[in-house]
């Protein structure tokens, strides 16, 4: 058969092929599982913040309405207790509420990390947080203020140990119903957070 080429005449070397360009997106395949990573992330961290606020609530109430109902002085110069004074019965009431419901939201806390739902519809779960904290929040720094301006008001303090002993108490008491009124109204802020981002977004992350 007759070579195609005439004499004299050299092969052309054949060139390769161009190669196909590599898709700008070839290395992006892993993004949004990267993404939706990190939202999880932050999302725990938002309800394990939210739980701490309801343990520490939690915890201070409990502690001031323990210290409340403790204090007594059987002195026979300074015969007080708290049932003596309306205003601790008001602040060891607000207080009992305040830890009772905060141990109820905590329960509430743990199931939506764990489960990654609310208890309630989320729009309901929602708003019934948002204003039960701030309901229990005015009752309990309203309590505070009235057993703070009863705790100034106690006539005795420093006539025997006893009576000094009941007044140190009483504003034991009133400094940790006031510091489980802050953690409560912490919880409130992050709740009216979650309120809006749901109503903006539609979801109570807007991280996700």
């Amino acid at each position: 058969m007759p070579s195609p080429l005439r004499n004299g005449d050299a092969a052309h070397p054949r060139l390769p092929s161009p190669a196909a360009p590599t898709p700008l997106h070839h290395h992006n395949h892993n993004y949004p599982s990267f993404r939706s990573t990190v939202s999880e992330q932050k999302i725990r961290r938002l309800n394990l913040l939210i739980l701490l606020l309801r343990l520490a609530a939690f915890c201070f109430s409990l502690s001031a309405a323990v210290f409340t109902a403790a204090n007594s002085s059987r002195s026979a110069s300074s015969p007080y207790s708290w049932l003596s004074v309306d205003s601790f019965r008001v602040m060891f009431a607000a207080n009992a509420i305040v830890a009772v419901y905060s141990l109820l939201e905590m329960c509430a806390s743990i199931r939506e990390i764990l489960h990654g739902a609310t208890l309630l519809p989320e729009p309901m779960q929602l708003w019934f947080d948002f204003a039960h904290d701030q309901l229990f929040a005015y009752l309990a720094l309203s309590a505070g203020v009235a057993g703070a301006t009863a705790a100034r008001g106690l006539s005795g303090c420093t006539a025997d140990k006893p009576a000094a002993s009941f007044c140190v108490q009483a504003y034991i008491s009133v400094a940790l119903g006031f510091a489980g009124f802050a953690f409560l109204a912490l919880s409130a802020l992050v709740s009216g957070f979650r309120v809006a981002s749901f109503v903006l977004t539609g979801s109570r992350f807007p991280l996700q």
